[in-house]
């Protein structure tokens, strides 16, 4: 147990929050066994439900009926799914570095489900109790829970990095390069988002920042990380519109193209179980955790008592995957370039002055500022910051009209040679193709058919000849 503590800094006293941990590792051994075994089914089960609900929801949006073949309302498609990929044909391709090739998805699944040991799912002063053994709703936590959450995550993604290394094919190895340049471009932005929360809640403890939640939830107060997290967590399991590392247009399945049977089970399982555990983070972080929403905790007492904080947790992790699923019915795939644009140019310096803003409203608050003095102090540098990018863009704009239309080779208003490099590219951004070679028509309404007699080669060609 950490007590509370006053630190000066400067003319002002900040107040350290207590971290109060002492109801954690007093379990006997048998409760911790049962309280892992509990988060392990809790994540496979919601993963059954969120598969086959994926599967409905699509199937509505697209008019179409969906999985109503086994169990009622098709509700057992997802487990039939399971037991037919563990009786299928386990293929190992002979050029893999087999090693690795039947660890990596160990390696990315397992990661997965270690998260949940410090999620919690109900209060920690308030136990319930098993079998006569009075304990919190939570196996465990940490001063640093949510870095020890991080870690975990940044673990899972070597699983598919090394599958996609391991088969020895071209298409899962650029699969597993882009989940790389995935990774590191989206867990910047994300930790810059969680920056702001501890900024508030005084504590890296995932118990200690939902009971910092008790009077008003961090998504209301932190508006902009709550939007930037949800862009992050869809990035970091791959999931449409980011679903890059294993395109099927492009990469014919991505890093998991070379597996099969339970090995392939296992990758999907790592992606619903992600999607899970990154759902269980944003309630943790910003939706209050297990707390029950106003309406309910305004006039029930006992609602966040009991068992009744694993419902309304339950509740919000179901609403956050089902933005997972209104995404892939809704949007397109993204463009590589426009996925990593968005990563390094948007994401990170939006979180990067979004933090600086909170800081800065935290330090004028522990000095004792009045409300209206910090909207003045801080909207006036919101703006001041505004009209300097206007001047900027203004003056830059100008500079490129009165730049020449020529310039150097292969800007705007000169074509390149596309096969200079000795193979067609595609022309980048500012580049223009040549036209394509035509003669005009002999008469009125005479189409031009591309490879047809009209263009000046075949003529050339038929001159020659």
């Amino acid at each position: 147990m950490i007590d509370a503590a006053t630190v000066p800094l400067g003319a002002a006293t900040v107040r350290l929050a207590a971290e109060n941990l002492s109801y954690f590792g007093r379990d006997p051994w048998w409760l911790v066994v049962l309280k892992a075994v509990f988060c392990f089914a809790f994540a496979m089960v919601t993963v059954l439900f969120s598969i086959v609900w994926e599967r409905k929801v699509v199937a509505w949006m697209q008019l179409r009926i969906g999985p109503n073949r086994h169990g009622p309302w098709g509700m057992l498609q997802s487990l039939a799914d399971g037991v037919k990929l563990m009786l299928k044909e386990d293929v190992v391709v002979r050029g893999a570095d087999k090693v690795v090739y039947i660890l990596a998805p160990v390696v990315a699944a397992i990661p997965a489900f270690m998260a949940f040991a410090v999620i919690p799912f109900g209060p920690a002063d308030n136990e319930i109790s098993v079998f006569g053994v009075r304990t919190p709703m939570q196996l465990t936590d940490l001063p640093v829970g949510i870095l020890y959450v991080l870690a975990t995550a940044s673990i899972g993604i070597y699983g598919i990095v090394l599958a996609g290394w391991s088969s020895g094919s071209t298409y899962p190895l650029l699969g597993g390069l882009r989940s790389t340049a995935q990774m590191i471009s989206y867990e910047l932005a994300m930790g810059v988002s969680f920056a702001a929360v501890f900024l508030y809640s005084h504590s890296m403890s995932t118990s200690q920042i939902v009971a910092a939640q008790h009077d008003r939830w961090f998504i209301a107060l932190l508006p902009v990380s709550f939007l930037i997290y949800i862009v992050a967590m869809v990035g970091e399991t791959n999931r449409a519109p980011f679903d890059l590392p294993e395109a099927e247009g492009e990469l014919v399945g991505g890093f998991n193209t070379e597996y099969s049977s339970i090995k392939f089970a296992m990758f999907m399982l790592a992606e619903y179980v992600n999607m899970v555990t990154v759902s269980a983070v944003a309630t943790t972080l910003f939706l209050g955790g297990w707390r029950a929403p106003w309406p309910i905790s305004g006039f029930w007492a006992g609602a966040n008592h009991g068992w009744w904080p694993l419902l309304w947790f339950t509740i919000k992790i179901q609403l956050l995957l089902f933005v997972f699923i209104w995404l892939r019915g809704t949007l397109p795939r993204m463009r590589y370039d426009q996925f990593m644009k968005l990563g390094w140019k948007v994401l990170i310096p939006v979180s990067l002055a979004w933090l600086m803003l909170v800081a800065a409203v935290r330090a004028l608050r522990d000095e004792n500022y009045d409300f209206q003095r910090i909207v003045l102090y801080v909207g006036g540098a919101v703006l001041a910051v505004l009209l300097l990018s206007l001047v900027a863009d203004v003056f830059r704009d100008r500079g490129r009209r009165r730049a020449p239309a020529g310039g150097a080779a292969g800007t705007a208003g000169e074509p390149f040679d596309p096969m200079a490099g000795g193979f067609p590219v595609p022309p980048l951004p500012g580049q223009t193709l040549p036209p394509v070679p035509r003669r005009r028509p002999r008469g009125a309404g005479q189409l031009i058919v591309s490879g047809g007699p009209d263009t000046d080669s075949d003529g050339k060609e038929a001159g020659d000849a």
